[in-house]
């Protein structure tokens, strides 16, 4: 399986590289990164996972180094200037303007102070996802650097669930 993504890759960097008509892409804004971005980016994948994504740095930094061992073509000082574009342009509560209440109950105030330091509660409180989904959704945030303990998540990931979970 590692083999054909790698044999893969190299297809799409020869064909890059050929001049072969690109895909249509989602335009990037401009910035410093968007042409790392672009280039290292499409040779394996279009564009949409990425700007459809919310991370803060944590997020975004977790994601480009997990591509640069998939093969992202990456020196280090290019992946940090990657990983400062897309927190600046892909990055949490760009998405919203409107102000979100959220449901009293334990959790709440850990709801407010841990994820919104990387996203905004609108976005929070429009997921819905299966009640028992919620541990393993926690639990890859706090892979990715999100500030609570174990106790802490344990109790975020109940209050999602009881109030942002569907059976």
């Amino acid at each position: 399986m590692r083999r054909l993504h790698h044999f893969l890759c190299a297809v799409a960097v020869c064909s890059f590289c050929a001049g072969s008509p690109a895909p249509a892409q989602t335009p990037l804004p401009q910035g410093e990164g968007r042409d790392l971005v672009a280039v290292a980016c499409t040779q394996c994948h279009a564009l949409t996972p990425i700007v459809s994504q919310r991370n803060g740095p944590a997020g975004w930094r977790h994601y480009v180094y997990n591509m640069v061992l998939r093969g992202a073509q990456l020196r280090a000082s290019e992946a940090e200037t990657v990983i400062t574009y897309l927190s600046a342009n892909f990055g949490p509560g760009l998405q919203s303007d409107g102000h979100v209440t959220l449901p009293n109950g334990p959790g709440k105030e850990l709801i407010e102070t841990r994820c919104t330091s990387c996203h905004d509660l609108e976005r929070v409180a429009a997921v819905k996802r299966k009640k028992q989904d919620w541990p393993a959704i926690v639990a890859n945030m706090m892979d990715r650097g999100a500030a609570a303990s174990g106790d802490e998540a344990s109790v975020i990931a109940a209050y999602l669930a009881a109030n942002f979970g569907a059976d």
